[in-house]
């Protein structure tokens, strides 16, 4: 599950201020402040909604032990283009 700084460190990669990931995840800017502070809702549907909208702006969530310093992080896919 994505966290709180995970949310805030992804909006800084791609430069979105949390009106605009409200917006590319379909849901209120309110849920996105309450991300960013831990409080959402059982069903992971506001995680779900935002890393869908991460991950249609090109960021990848990275969890525990997928980076040699270990901790959790954000980055950017690979370009693909010519």
């Amino acid at each position: 599950m994505i966290s709180g700084r995970q949310i805030r460190a992804a909006r800084a990669l791609v430069g979105w201020k949390q009106r605009e990931l409200a917006a590319a995840a379909g849901i209120s800017e309110i849920s996105i402040k309450n991300a960013e502070r831990g409080l959402v809702d059982s069903r992971g549907s506001t995680l779900n909604a935002i890393q869908q909208a991460f991950d249609r702006a090109g960021v990848i969530f990275l969890d525990n032990g997928d980076t040699r310093s270990g901790g959790p992080g954000v980055r950017l896919k690979p370009d693909n283009s010519p």
